[in-house]
C-alpha cells in the first residue's frame, strides 16, 4: 500500500500531466502520474488524432513512456480529468483499454489506481477492483505445449 504523501504526490504530478493534453476534438483534458516500483514517476496526457482510432490516453501515454525506458514494474498511477478551461469536477476512471495494458504490466491485487479531484478528493482502488476476472499473461501458456 502506498502512503497518503504518495497519493497526493502523484495527484499534483497528474493534475500537471493534464497541462499538456492534446484534446481538440473532444476538449477532455486528462492527466496520469504512474508510479514504477523503483520510485520513478512518469506523465502522460491524453493525445487526440483526428482519425479518432490513433487517439492515446493519458494512462497509456505514461505506461508507453516507461515501457519504451525499460520501465516495466508499478506500483500506482494517478489519474485526474475534465473538460478543457474546467478545474476538475469529476472522476476520470481508466476506459478498458488502459485497463488491459495496465494488467500486462501489473500486478491487479497490489497495483493502486487513484482516480482524482484534488488531493482530498479521491477513490483508490486496486486493478482486481477496476478489472475483476481480468485476461493477463498468467492466462497465457508459455510453456510451448499445446491441448487440445
Amino acid at each position: 500500500m502506498i502512503s497518503e504523501e504518495t497519493i497526493r504526490n502523484l495527484i499534483v504530478q497528474a493534475i500537471t500531466a493534464r497541462r499538456n493534453s492534446y484534446s481538440p476534438y473532444s476538449h477532455y483534458q486528462v492527466g496520469a502520474a504512474l508510479l514504477a516500483e523503483d520510485g520513478q514517476i512518469i506523465l502522460g496526457c491524453n493525445i487526440e488524432n483526428a482519425a479518432y482510432t490513433p487517439t492515446n490516453c493519458a494512462e497509456r501515454t505514461a505506461f508507453f513512456k516507461a515501457v519504451s525506458e525499460g520501465i516495466r514494474s508499478f506500483q500506482a498511477i494517478a489519474v485526474v480529468g475534465s473538460p478543457a478551461g474546467e478545474e476538475i469536477t469529476q472522476f476520470a476512471y481508466p476506459c478498458g483499454v488502459c485497463r488491459q495494458v495496465m494488467m500486462e504490466f501489473c500486478n491487479p491485487a497490489e497495483f493502486q489506481i487513484i482516480a482524482a479531484k484534488s488531493q482530498d478528493e479521491y477513490v483508490c482502488m486496486t486493478l482486481d477492483q477496476f478489472l475483476p476476472n481480468g485476461f493477463g499473461p498468467d492466462n497465457l501458456d508459455t510453456s510451448g505445449s499445446q491441448e487440445g
